[in-house]
């Protein structure tokens, strides 16, 4: 296997990711891209990042792709809405989508042309029911969010995978290795910190990239597990 990168939340940015992956990172045939999930909602092209990565996938590059919960809101807001009764055949949106919509779910609506969450094509919904929601490396565990290790086995708690915001690692619940995640946003300069350091057990490579106006944020991050370096893409999407 050649290069591994590691990629996350991308949150709509389709041209920034585009330019990331085929300007900065340019992947050989032989090397393989990690997703960290939060591939939609917040940016403005959440279908164009979509269609991005299933082109991809077309291709026949070497993806593994993780989920995180804005696709889990997503989901969860599909369902509900393709469940519903409408009331005197009034159309009305659901809760969930309600609440995904404060999130950036308006923007993923708006990316598909569409009102109701359930008129988001279903092959975009079962592409979100396959991913994964974590991998186990021999140096890493790489996931959206975090884990719990307030627990004995960590890797048995799903909803942390995709939710928790707070968390320590204790490397002794899973076999010594760090953490690599997103789903929090940190500036740069800490990104880089808990990088080159030694006495971090995670790496959080969330850099906020819908925070445009943020100093120290708005990039998208991609970190290469071999070299242990990594790229930066500003926000081409703002």
């Amino acid at each position: 296997m050649g290069k591994q990168w590691v990629i996350s939340d991308i949150h709509g940015c389709s041209k920034t990711l585009r330019h990331l992956i085929e300007n900065l990172i340019q992947p050989e045939r032989s090397d393989r891209l990690y997703f960290l999930g939060d591939y939609i909602d917040r940016g403005p092209d959440s279908k164009g990042t979509i269609d991005y990565i299933m082109g991809l996938q077309e291709k026949e590059y070497d993806l593994v792709l993780l989920k995180g919960n804005h696709e889990e809101f997503c989901q969860q807001s599909w369902n509900e809405d393709r469940n519903k009764k409408k009331l005197f055949g009034v159309n009305t949106k659901t809760k969930s989508q309600s609440i995904w919509e404060k999130f950036g779910g308006k923007e993923t609506l708006d990316s598909f042309g569409v009102r109701y969450a359930s008129e988001i094509p279903e092959h975009y919904i079962e592409w979100m029911s396959q991913l994964r929601l974590y991998v186990e490396l021999e140096e890493f565990i790489l996931v959206h969010a975090g884990l719990n290790f307030d627990i004995v086995d960590p890797l048995t708690d799903t909803h942390a995978m995709l939710w928790v915001k707070e968390f320590k690692v204790d490397p002794s619940k899973i076999r010594n290795k760090k953490v690599i995640h997103g789903h929090t946003p940190v500036d740069l300069e800490f990104l880089d910190h808990v990088i080159r350091s030694k006495s971090y057990h995670f790496i959080d490579l969330d850099n906020g990239v819908y925070m445009c106006n943020r100093t120290g944020y708005g990039n998208l991050v991609a970190f290469e597990l071999n070299s242990k370096e990594y790229v930066v893409q500003p926000n081409l999407d703002c």
